[in-house]
């Protein structure tokens, strides 16, 4: 059985185990984060079902990462996650599944879940089954730790990795997570980090229109804002799937939980990346 070794630790979090939980722990306390280390609940997960979360180096977007997690650990513990992030390397088919094996980081392996990747792709014929996207992909791979740190091994996962994202594209996923993910503690974790490279206030302005569409559950208004605005979200292919699989759950909100941008991290507001943490449900 392969295992897709970690291609971003070091780098965009810790490499080492004991200073990743260090490093995962400060994201929680930090004063733009939470602020205090999630409860555990030792419960299944109930009421939320999906969250975007950001995936830019956890010292810029730990902390909004944390409150999409906290939130998660709130709500109680999910037994198979779809994990659906943006290509950014340009590698691979335009929309790539793994349906087997492991993927390995600092705090150990996550199983790939095959049956349910296997139901995916009947239910998709536009994702294909293929291992490149994967490779050197940060966005699926940055979720995992945070992940392990609340669950340990107690979950298994399929990573989607979208390169074509256009508004029909993140339908289809959508629907077809829907058909094969429909268990209360079944989890889809939408990543995106939001305006890229504009300064403090004009990405805010931006995407705050984007977190409205999102919050009225809105995939078609979302695409609009983003081609209009000419918002640079790097993910809004994952964020119309989770829109469209939490109304299919039955969803009827989404909730904004935390935003920044990376000039809150370092003081420079002059060109930053927006991150958001939104939860549906719960």
């Amino acid at each position: 059985m392969r295992t897709r070794k970690p291609a971003q630790a070091g780098m965009f979090y810790a490499g080492s185990s004991a200073a990743l939980r260090q490093e995962i722990e400060g994201c929680f306390k930090h004063r733009l984060g939470p602020g205090r280390l999630p409860d555990k609940k030792q419960k299944g997960l109930s009421g939320l079902v999906a969250l975007v979360s950001p995936h830019a180096g956890y010292m810029y977007s730990g902390p909004v990462a944390a409150a999409a997690y906290s939130e998660l650990a709130d709500n109680g513990t999910p037994t198979r996650v779809v994990i659906i992030g943006p290509n950014h390397t340009g590698m691979g088919s335009g929309v790539s599944l793994m349906n087997e094996g492991k993927w390995a980081t600092p705090l150990g392996e996550i199983q790939i879940d095959s049956p349910l990747a296997n139901l995916i792709l009947e239910n998709a014929p536009i994702i294909d089954v293929d291992d490149k996207a994967h490779i050197y992909e940060h966005s699926i791979e940055v979720q995992l730790p945070f992940l392990q740190y609340l669950y340990d091994n107690a979950f298994t996962f399929v990573p989607i990795c979208m390169m074509i994202q256009d508004l029909e594209t993140g339908r289809e996923i959508g629907e077809a997570i829907a058909k094969a993910a429909s268990e209360p503690t079944d989890l889809v974790v939408a990543s995106s980090d939001m305006t890229h490279y504009e300064p403090h206030k004009a990405a805010s302005e931006k995407d705050m229109k984007v977190i409205q569409a999102i919050e009225k559950l809105d995939e078609r208004l979302l695409d609009q804002v983003v081609e209009s605005s000419a918002v640079s979200v790097c993910g809004i292919g994952p964020i119309v799937a989770a829109i469209v699989y939490s109304k299919r759950r039955g969803i009827n909100r989404a909730k904004l939980l935390s935003y920044r941008t990376s000039g809150d991290i370092s003081g420079d507001y002059s060109s930053v990346v927006g991150y958001a943490a939104i939860s549906f449900g719960g």
